[in-house]
């Protein structure tokens, strides 16, 4: 598809990547410096926007736990008033907009309302945040599956398919899971697997502010709560965690180059 800018409305659903502005794709990197008004999550990094057009409107529009900027269907509105105004709209979410960041909602309301539009994929935190902290998903000696899940479902529980979750042989990657924590790792040990399953949790991947603690089922949420970590994290749950070690290659903030 044709992406450049025309005189009529369009809608560029772009993600941001997990926060280091060098992993934005170059389709992503050219919308945001040409966008009429750029409507963004709070998941966007400080540094992604530091690149925005400075003569673009900005209109925030994250949702944090328990803090909603706009209600979804007032944002899928507002998208729809912009566009239709002639504007060059880039709707700006942090890593991908069709894993766990809404965009398909969004671009179903645009659709039914014949709004122009586009989707342009990010690196989602799973591969970005895990790459960075030195945590590969797939492994032959550990993992041939992964599994992407949200610790946080629409109704506010963390109701999951918990047998599926607690299986050997794959890694397990939880969005949005911190508050969850201690549920997730009590639900898992539950359905089989064993309080010595290793597990991680990384807060700010990719960013200057990126820490990773690693443990298992057992001593995670005790070690999270110690750290004081903060959202946004990624939770990682399976064997590869055991490669931390040995494949970390990010100096986090915590730690000195002695």
């Amino acid at each position: 598809m044709n992406s450049a800018y025309s005189n009529s409305g369009c809608v560029y659903l772009v993600g941001a990547g997990p926060g280091d502005p060098e992993l934005l794709t170059v389709k992503a990197a050219r919308l945001i410096t040409q966008a009429d008004v750029l409507v963004y999550d709070h998941l966007v990094s400080d540094a992604v926007m530091a690149l925005v057009n400075p003569a673009a409107e900005k209109i925030y529009a994250g949702k944090e736990r328990g803090n909603h900027a706009l209600p979804q269907e007032q944002l899928n509105d507002l998208l729809v008033k912009l566009a239709g105004q002639g504007k060059q709209v880039v709707r700006l979410k942090g890593g991908d907009p069709y894993t766990f960041g809404r965009g398909g909602e969004e671009v179903q309301t645009l659709r039914a309302r014949g709004i122009r539009f586009e989707v342009v994929p990010g690196i989602t935190a799973a591969t970005g945040v895990a790459a960075y902290a030195g945590i590969p998903l797939t492994h032959r000696d550990y993992a041939q599956a992964c599994m992407f899940v949200t610790g946080h479902l629409k109704d506010g529980s963390m109701n999951l398919d918990w047998p599926g979750l607690a299986r050997r042989r794959q890694t397990v990657i939880i969005y949005m899971g911190l508050h969850g924590l201690s549920h997730l790792c009590e639900q898992l040990i539950a359905h089989g697997l064993p309080e010595t399953w290793p597990a991680a949790i990384v807060q700010h991947g990719s960013l200057p502010t990126q820490r990773t603690v690693t443990g298992t089922l057992a001593t995670l949420p005790m070690l999270a709560t110690a750290a004081k970590l903060r959202a946004p994290t990624l939770i990682v749950v399976g064997e590869v965690v055991l490669l931390h070690d040995q494949l970390k290659w990010v100096i986090e903030s915590a730690e000195t180059l002695d």
